[in-house]
């Protein structure tokens, strides 16, 4: 095995495990110093060496990688500083959390008791049945929320929480699990109590998200009780779900089209001289993207020139968060990649790495070219992809975002594989969309210029491949308010190669969950 074979194939291990774990941490010397989600990194030959740099708006790293070892979630580099003799580790982790399994437990073993003996403080009258964070996979309740179930008389209340040392996104996923722990107990103890509804306990100041959805339940249906825990303190307060107008969130300016195809016009026939069959994304009014069948491999924006007070553009490509330069010499990597991308994408290679990565933009990238195969009612001349609705420092990007030809807004919620979360995810850009328009916010933006747009609430569309639908969505779109018109649409499995619909679901027809509960 040469170096540059050895070069080369450290290189490809560090985008497969990246491709895989976009959101992936890198840690050295036990301290997290960059996250993938806002990250970048490169990877360029130097002398037959691998050399990885990484970087973000806080700080810049150079490293010549020696070694890789992935193993359980974590590939392990054994990288050289510059000037230094001997190697050192840099990991890159999968999962941010990076807790090792038994603090994990113990935290949630102590969170547990925590919330046992607050509840026994503060809802006097009320008997508490025994709390567990025990996996149960096959209601889809996982070990990240303590469950239980408080009850008085024949009255009850569904429990759940969340500690404080989880992820956000486990926090905002805990009302997935709430909502199905609340129906489960409906349905065991059916002619033995009343399950009046759910409480939820999250960490003091991460309850936005939650609150939001919450307050775009069906009230007929249970009652939905939220309260913030500081475990710190031991306090516990309660938070005002009723209120469905105030929602925390602001939209990007929409970039004019045809204004930024004119700016960046040499950077788009260069690539296309290349890539032919490349899909060209306006991403703002400063940034294009290159993708094929939905991936980004590279992109172009306009920034400070090198040693020069002037704007200029600059190319960059590499999939994910790699970023490469474009120039004379590394326009042979670019070429390369272009073709193993076509190789591996558009050719249908479905065992290798490019063919899997990011699915969902695949979907999105077909739905795009013919939004009327969702639904022929749809405008196809007016949808656009990707749309920011920023919430505090969240920066939630609505899939689709289109109109239907009478000019009621329609917001498409995408999943290309199985997803719990997928009615209440398509919930909360519901309820941002809703809001924005309830302002007359998305003209004022820039968006569906020249056309008048409906007073009418946005309709919902959720769409996923019909055997990755997950099990539990029914029973979730139950737990939906009955002033959102949703629509749930199963896809044909090979939808690659041209998305059908197979099955509709509205919510005219659903069951209704009002009557669930009653003793």
């Amino acid at each position: 095995m040469t170096t540059g074979s050895l070069a080369q194939r450290l290189s490809e291990q560090i985008e497969r495990f990246l491709a895989d774990a976009p959101h992936a941490v890198v840690v050295e010397d036990g301290h997290a110093l960059f996250d993938f989600s806002s990250a970048h990194y490169s990877l360029a030959p130097d002398n037959d060496k691998c050399v990885l740099q990484i970087w973000s708006e806080e700080r810049n790293i150079v490293r010549r990688v020696v070694s890789a070892e992935s193993r359980a979630g974590v590939l392990k580099l054994a990288v050289m500083r510059f000037g230094q003799a001997k190697p050192s580790k840099l990991e890159f982790c999968a999962d941010a959390d990076r807790r090792t399994p038994s603090a994990k437990k113990a935290a949630r073993a102590t969170y547990l008791r925590l919330l046992t003996r607050m509840i026994d403080r503060d809802f006097s009258g009320w008997r508490l049945e025994k709390l567990t964070s025990a996996p149960a996979l096959e209601h889809s309740f996982g070990p990240t929320v303590v469950r239980g179930l408080v009850r008085h008389g024949n009255s009850a209340f569904a429990i759940v929480g969340v500690n404080a040392q989880e992820s956000q996104a486990n926090v905002d996923g805990a009302l997935s699990t709430g909502i199905l722990w609340m129906d489960d107990c409906r349905e065991r103890l059916a002619g033995k109590l009343h399950v009046e509804g759910l409480r939820m306990f999250l960490p003091a100041g991460r309850s936005a998200a939650v609150r939001m959805r919450m307050a775009h339940l069906n009230r007929s249906a249970a009652k939905w009780q939220l309260f913030e825990l500081d475990e710190a303190v031991e306090r516990i307060e309660e938070i005002d779900t009723s209120d469905t107008g105030n929602i925390a969130t602001r939209l990007v300016h929409a970039p004019d089209l045809n204004a930024a195809r004119s700016r960046f016009a040499a950077s788009i026939e260069q690539i296309q001289q290349i890539c032919p069959r490349v899909e060209v994304v306006i991403a703002s009014a400063a940034e294009i993207s290159f993708r094929l069948h939905g991936l980004e491999f590279a992109r172009a924006r306009v920034e400070p020139m090198p040693g020069s007070f002037r704007m200029g553009e600059q190319i960059f490509f590499g999939p994910g968060a790699a970023e490469i330069p474009l120039s004379d010499e590394t326009m042979p990597i670019f070429r390369e990649l272009w073709q193993r991308l076509w190789h591996e994408r558009a050719l249908r290679n479905r065992t290798e790495t490019l063919y899997r990565i990011q699915p969902e933009r695949w979907l999105e990238s077909m739905v795009m070219r013919d939004v009327n195969a969702l639904d022929e009612r749809l405008d196809s001349h007016r949808v656009y992809s990707q749309v920011p609705a920023f919430s505090g420092g969240d920066r939630a990007m609505i899939d689709v975002l289109t109109v239907t030809r009478e000019g009621r807004l329609a917001v498409i919620e995408l999943k290309a594989d199985e997803d719990l979360h997928l009615p209440l995810q398509g919930l909360d850009y519901w309820a941002r969309v809703r809001w924005h328009h309830e302002r007359g916010e998305f003209q004022k933006f820039g968006y569906f210029a020249g056309r008048e747009l409906s007073s009418e609430r946005p309709l919902l569309i959720m769409a996923a491949p019909s055997l990755h639908v997950h099990p539990t969505t029914d029973t979730l779109l139950r737990y939906l308010s009955p002033e959102i018109e949703w629509k749930l649409l199963g896809l044909d499995e090979h939808w690659r190669d041209g998305v059908r619909v197979i099955f509709r679901k509205h919510s005219r027809e659903h069951g209704n969950a009002a009557e669930a509960g009653k003793p």
